[in-house]
């Protein structure tokens, strides 16, 4: 099944590891935010790698 939603719930720490994992879906602000209008099935392997790697486990996604 393909990715259809990603968010990022509260707690996000601003580390900057999703965004060096999969650039084209996540931006560092003030804190992480999901870059809207992308393609999500093109990255699932980005968003699912990002999400297994966020050190305080906020990023989400639903297929």
């Amino acid at each position: 099944m393909a990715i259809t939603k990603v968010w990022i719930e509260e707690g996000c720490i601003a580390c900057g590891s999703c965004e060096q994992i999969c650039p084209e879906v996540f931006k560092l602000e003030e804190t992480s935010t999901v870059i809207d209008g992308v393609n999500y099935s093109d990255f699932e392997a980005g968003i699912k790698d990002a999400a297994d790697n966020c050190p305080v486990e906020v990023i989400k996604y639903s297929e």
